[in-house]
């Protein structure tokens, strides 16, 4: 270990930063949050020190830097485009039995600023001495995902409970199970959800009984619509603490090797049709495992809330006293038109969305055609593959124009993503030629004919040329992609 670490108290104490551009900005925002009474020597400054000097937390010496101010300082920072000037300061500080870092240049340092992961009053640092900065940097990244921010809350009330807990627990090893119960357990919970109170009452019951306790939960986590790099970072740690994983079919295989490696996983997927597990079977599955004393993890695609049956969920889970948390996914909807390149709203286009599921005939009873087939607004359609024939149908009846553009979405966000366009008059015609398949989400209205010219992922979409299905079927027989399609093409092409 060639550096010794430590954390030093700079707060109500003198610091010299010499430069004035974005790096001693840099620098001096970081003493600041530490307290530091900030002098900073330079000619210029950039706006944000400007600003700081004008509100009175930061001094400004204009003047040519002077040895004589070493005398006041407890620490200084070099960060000027002079290296002379920053070697002279380096050289004075250290006659005078002072710590100087100069920026980016670690033989001339005395002491390295680390990358700072901020839990406050949790700090952690990462250095590599100065030899390998961004190494550090990107270290200090991934550990940023697997932090929460509720631990700077968890270590205050720890703090506070600590002369108690020492009392309570005089060995060592009880003393310690304690703890990890307290860090892991539904206390911690409580201060994710925001809720101090509830979380300090749990810290004092269980002092009292002994053990924080290891009573199950269920997080309810959206996946998103399947690429991994759209998973929040809270979902992320929650995939890391689980022990049991019960998942959607449609939760890419990419986002179930973030999880925890010996964590079970359990596929309950459903899909049009085909019920590979009930919900009363999931909701019987959430309550075995939180009862066995286990961290579950209900793992759904897109987000939990939007067509997800996830407040059925939440209702059984109350309903029988399992605690629960709830992490939001990005929905299909707003991925899927994102990574087509087609926004939702444009003010030229559309002043409103509806997001629509018609997968099934109880659905499609309940659904306002009249309000669907308006003008200027998005329609997002999910799990809509298998009625296209009948959504075409039903919007044109309602007076939907036939040149109304759509984009079908097949795989959005992944590897394989598909879009295929074309206009509302065409759009059962132009799913049949391209053998769309669930999943697929459909985005009908203006904004869709943008997916042309602002599509940026995957293939382009299949638009710019169209084979009549007459001529398709001369070729080869096309094969109808959903149910009932083929008698909607013949309606279409009376034949």
């Amino acid at each position: 270990m060639q550096l010794y670490p430590i954390f030093v108290s700079l707060a109500h104490r003198a610091v010299l930063v010499v430069g004035g551009g974005a790096v001693a900005e840099r620098k001096v925002a970081a003493l600041l949050a530490a307290q530091a009474q900030v002098t900073v020597n330079a000619a210029s400054l950039t706006p944000q020190l400007q600003r700081w000097v004008r509100d009175g937390l930061v001094s400004h010496r204009p003047e040519s830097f002077r040895e004589s101010w070493l005398e006041q300082v407890w620490l200084v920072i070099a960060a000027t485009s002079d290296r002379e000037l920053n070697a002279r300061v380096a050289a004075l500080g250290e006659l005078r039995r002072l710590f100087v870092n100069v920026v980016d240049d670690a033989q001339l340092s005395s002491f390295h600023v680390p990358a700072v992961i901020d839990r406050a009053p949790l700090t952690i640092a990462i250095s590599s001495g100065g030899d390998a900065p961004m190494l550090a940097r990107l270290l200090r990244e991934r550990l940023e995902t697997l932090l929460d921010h509720s631990l700077g809350a968890l270590a205050t009330l720890a703090a506070g409970l600590r002369k108690r807990i020492r009392a309570r627990f005089p060995d060592m090893a009880a003393r310690r199970s304690f703890y990890e119960s307290l860090f892991s357990g539904s206390v911690a919970a409580l201060l994710r959800q925001g809720r101090a109170d509830a979380a300090r009452a749990a810290a004092e019951q269980a002092l009292v009984s002994g053990s924080a306790g290891s009573a199950g939960s269920v997080v309810l986590v959206g996946a998103g619509p399947g690429d991994p790099g759209l998973l929040t970072l809270r979902a992320l740690r929650a995939l890391n603490e689980a022990d049991v994983i019960l998942h959607d079919r449609l939760v890419g295989a990419g986002v179930l090797e973030l999880a925890r490696r010996d964590a079970e996983r359990i596929e309950v997927g459903k899909q049009a049709g085909h019920h590979h597990t009930t919900q009363d079977g999931i909701h019987a599955l959430l309550l075995e495992h939180a009862r066995a004393g286990r961290r579950v993890v209900r793992l759904k695609g897109g987000d939990p809330f939007v067509f997800g049956r996830g407040g059925e969920e939440l209702e059984f889970l109350r309903d029988h006293d399992i605690p629960y948390e709830v992490v939001p996914g990005i929905t299909a909807a707003v991925a899927c038109a994102a990574y087509a390149g087609v926004p939702l709203t444009h003010r030229d286009h559309a002043q409103s969305v509806r997001f629509v599921t018609a997968h099934c005939q109880a659905s499609r009873d309940t659904l306002d055609w009249a309000a669907l087939a308006q003008e200027r607004q998005t329609l997002a359609v999910y799990m809509g593959v298998a009625e296209l024939g009948l959504l075409q149908t039903r919007l044109l009846e309602h007076g939907r124009a036939a040149t109304t553009p759509f984009a079908l979405i097949e795989n959005g966000s992944r590897a394989e993503q598909r879009v295929v366009t074309g206009t509302l008059g065409n759009l059962a015609e132009r799913a049949l030629v391209h053998t769309v398949r669930s999943p697929a989400l459909l985005i009908l209205g203006e904004v869709a004919a943008l997916a042309s010219t602002l599509a940026w992922f995957g293939p382009p979409p299949l638009g710019a040329t169209v084979h009549d299905i007459r001529g398709a079927a001369g070729g080869r027989r096309a094969v109808a992609a959903w149910p009932g399609q083929a008698d909607v093409l013949t309606a279409i092409h009376g034949r």
